[in-house]
């Protein structure tokens, strides 16, 4: 599975990451996964520090922790929008803060992930903030996959069918984006078990029936024209309607 374009600042040079949280260990990671993807990366211990660091880095987005002990995250993105500085921020909150994610992104914020998060998701909710800021650039490559009526954001993961969004768990989502990749082409149990686990799971070919029926229940339930389509004895096909 070939991986996302990479992106940079529409004048070339290298996107800039400020990731701000108390916790050294977790600001060390994800600097890791970002530096990764070829992005400039700075980081904050502290809301004040945030302030200065994004006056002196001027960062293309933040990730930002809401929970920090001297100035908090809500305080640090309202004196950033009151100053002019729209940069987009990804809010890191607790998973039971509901009232935090609600209040973040009515004070401004642009998206969040909620504690313990995958790396991955980080990247792909930061890829997809800046490319809608219009801070980023894949050099003209299309992040939406198309069949019929549904699309694929391989940047920001927004899946939609006839307008309508459609939420996917991360193995969901690859397993998508894999059939989208290869719209009208019948795939074989082995092919998705090795494209999209990534490794054989000795013939237990029963999980890919199982995330086969997840997904038809999330984008063909109740649709007249199904697009995942079984082909008895080679695999599955998904395409759009005739």
């Amino acid at each position: 599975m070939s991986a996302p374009a990479p992106l940079h600042r529409p004048d070339g040079s290298a996107l800039r990451v400020l990731v701000v949280d108390d916790e050294q260990m977790l600001t060390d990671l994800l600097s890791m996964a970002l530096r990764m993807e070829g992005w400039e990366v700075r980081t904050a211990g502290s809301g004040f520090e945030a302030l200065s660091e994004t006056r002196e880095f001027d960062p293309d987005a933040l990730v930002l922790d809401i929970m920090m002990p001297d100035l908090d995250g809500m305080a640090v993105l309202q004196r950033l929008r009151q100053s002019g500085n729209d940069v987009p921020v990804l809010f890191l909150t607790a998973k039971d803060a509901v009232a935090d994610r609600v209040a973040g992104l009515t004070a401004g914020g642009d998206d969040y992930v909620t504690k313990p998060f995958s790396l991955e998701e980080v990247v792909a909710r930061l890829r997809g903030l800046m490319r809608r800021a219009g801070t980023a650039t894949a050099g003209g490559a299309d992040p939406i996959l198309r069949v019929g009526d549904l699309s694929l954001n391989e940047d920001s993961h927004e899946v939609e069918r006839a307008g309508d969004e459609i939420e996917l768990t991360a193995t969901e989502f690859e397993l998508l984006r894999f059939l989208m990749r290869n719209q009208r082409r019948v795939v074989s149990k082995a092919q998705i078990l090795d494209r999209v686990w990534n490794y054989d799971f000795g013939g237990r070919s029963s999980v890919v029936e199982l995330y086969i029926s997840y997904l038809r229940k999330k984008i063909d339930a109740g649709r007249d024209e199904p697009l995942i389509h079984t082909v008895r004895g080679v695999g599955y096909m998904i395409k759009a309607p005739q």
